[in-house]
């Protein structure tokens, strides 16, 4: 299983049974996700900490993907290598959607209970 990270926002106002594409894929041309709720919570804080509002992690089935998906270098050294999906995730691979648990300074603490 990989994860990625997405506004709780976005994730809730998305058409549901519908491929997701979070609001970075035209920028960057993949989708962004991580192997493990540590590197979850590591990735969340380096980079989203500032960021305000709720956050959902998709707990992603590679099997289910109709996308590439391709373990990357990583250029920030956070880990070795990053699971990037060419394109969008397939309703089908979302096998659980957790909230991200934050402290009230904004740190990405643990996870909720799957929705």
């Amino acid at each position: 299983m990989i994860l990625h990270l997405a506004p709780a926002g976005r994730w809730r106002t998305w058409p549901a049974g519908t491929a997701y594409l979070p609001e970075a894929y035209e920028a960057d041309g993949f989708v962004h996700c991580t192997a493990g709720d540590e590197l979850m919570l590591a990735v969340a804080n380096r980079f989203y900490g500032d960021g305000p509002g709720a956050f959902v992690a998709l707990t992603i089935d590679p099997g289910q993907l109709t996308s590439e998906l391709r373990w990357e270098a990583s250029v920030d050294g956070l880990a070795p290598l990053f699971p990037h999906v060419y394109g969008p995730i397939d309703a089908a691979a979302v096998m659980a959607v957790r909230p991200v648990l934050r402290a009230p300074d904004g740190r990405f603490t643990g996870f909720g209970a799957a929705q």
